[in-house]
């Protein structure tokens, strides 16, 4: 994705419980910028979970939903998605298999309402070997990692999203005020 070519991306609505029939926030952003935007489930495991998602999670065990991002059928970003192991045990996001609505909608069901501020970090890395190969880029090209820390409107923390990212990233950003 270009930098001149006016998609403004924002996080509300990957955090707003999709309706019945209603695409998923990926899909349907893509579809109104003209393209076709998929994703495919690499994996769903219990883990130890890197030291930011454990601290944030208060959690030592995490389930994380590892996905392929792909726009017009070209990988353009990693996901993986963590859920403290004790919110996530017995439900479909501990589960390899699509869930219907997706994992926001499932959370909001199940009493963990996003809040509609996410913390967000956005910085640069060098792709791993693992991350050139799943995303098909050569050994040494620089990506955007996304993490973003979101809680319930309770205060509870509920996910962290890490995104690797191929393209270029144009955010609109909401200001707090303290």
């Amino acid at each position: 994705m270009g930098s001149d070519d006016g998609w403004i991306g924002s996080a509300q609505p990957y955090l707003a419980p999709r309706r019945e029939g209603e695409r998923d926030a990926w899909t349907a952003e893509a579809a109104a910028h003209g393209h076709r935007g998929t994703q495919r489930l690499l994996g769903v495991e219990e883990v130890d979970p890197p030291r930011i998602v454990r601290d944030f999670l208060e959690a030592e065990r995490a389930v994380v939903r590892r996905r392929l991002i792909m726009l017009d059928d070209q990988p353009v970003e990693l996901a993986d998605s963590y859920y403290a192991a004790r919110v996530a045990r017995g439900t479909p996001l501990a589960a390899a298999g699509k869930i219907r609505g997706g994992a926001i909608t499932l959370l909001a069901s199940m009493g963990f309402v996003p809040e509609g501020n996410p913390m967000e970090d956005v910085g640069p890395a060098i792709a791993t070997t693992s991350q050139c190969e799943a995303l098909n880029l050569p050994p040494g090209t620089p990506v955007l990692v996304l993490t973003r820390l979101t809680r319930s409107t309770a205060g509870e923390p509920i996910e962290v999203s890490v995104m690797t990212m191929t393209r270029h990233l144009r955010y609109r950003q909401t200001n707090e005020v303290s």
